[in-house]
């Protein structure tokens, strides 16, 4: 099957915290306190799974640290779900507004997996 992604996706195990999902015409969810766990790291987004029930389209604030020193600050909004099981959900996210500047991240990401495999 051919690939459709617009950027390699690479495996990685993180955990993230959400607590406050907001929406550009100023709705704002807080108190979510949804852990999640983060499998996939791409140039252009993440995937997560969660037992919370998140809705698409809202946004919310990432710091992600893939090793060495070098972390993220991005804007994450939520584009897609799929349900796994009874409790938890598949998340497909994009980044917004992140600097093309910043795809040597991913590389070295990638290269340092490459290493390590």
């Amino acid at each position: 099957m051919e690939e459709k992604r617009r950027s390699k996706r690479m495996p990685i195990q993180l955990s993230l915290q959400i607590s406050d999902l907001y929406k550009q015409d100023y709705v704002h969810v807080i108190n979510i306190n949804a852990p999640i766990e983060v499998v996939n790291i791409s140039k252009t987004g993440i995937g997560f799974i969660s037992e919370s029930k998140l809705p698409i389209g809202y946004y919310f604030n990432a710091s992600i640290n893939l090793g060495d020193k070098e972390t993220l600050h991005s804007v994450v909004k939520i584009i897609r779900s799929q349900p796994i099981d009874d409790k938890s959900t598949m998340y497909g996210c994009e980044f917004v507004g992140m600097a093309e500047v910043l795809s040597f991240i991913f590389e070295a990401y990638d290269c340092k997996l490459a290493e390590e495999a």
